[in-house]
């Protein structure tokens, strides 16, 4: 309250609990036929509609209209805050998904460390024989060509 009056003025405690006081019946008001309705509806939540529908009901219109404004606006920045959350939660998701087969991937390779060493020592003697082969063939051939 004390910062919709100007910077001179001055609220007793009096008034403050006063404007408190007004407040909380009004909104009392409000719910109570809120609560009716749902309660003729059978049901047991009460929603931001139920809130405007009373207010307009009992006459409230320019306090309805502006609750409807900022209704419409915190719904949306509650959807764009869920969207951004979900946002998060897949790439956090994605992230754990990424660990998990990076470390599958690094025990995977260490338990076939010496089945890749011996795949390796095999590959490199099959290149030595081809080597070794080929080297052969090709001495044979200078021998024979130098016998010609």
């Amino acid at each position: 309250m004390r910062r919709a009056l100007p910077s001179y003025g001055k609220l007793s405690k009096e008034a403050s609990e006063c404007m408190q006081e007004c407040v909380s019946e009004f909104i009392s008001f409000i719910t109570s036929q809120s609560a009716e309705k749902c309660s003729i509806e059978r049901r047991k939540t009460l929603n931001g509609e139920d809130i405007l529908y009373s207010m307009y009901t009992l006459g409230f219109e320019n306090y309805a209209e502006a609750l409807k404004i900022y209704l419409a606006k915190y719904r949306e920045f509650e959807q764009e805050e869920s969207e951004i959350r979900r946002q998060k939660y897949l790439i956090r998701k994605e992230q754990k998904r990424r660990e998990r087969l990076a470390r599958k991937m690094s025990s995977n390779l260490s338990n076939q460390d010496t089945a890749g060493m011996e795949t390796l020592s095999y590959d490199l003697s099959d290149e030595d024989n081809d080597y070794e082969f080929t080297s052969k063939i090709s001495d044979d051939k200078s021998e024979r060509d130098s016998n010609i």
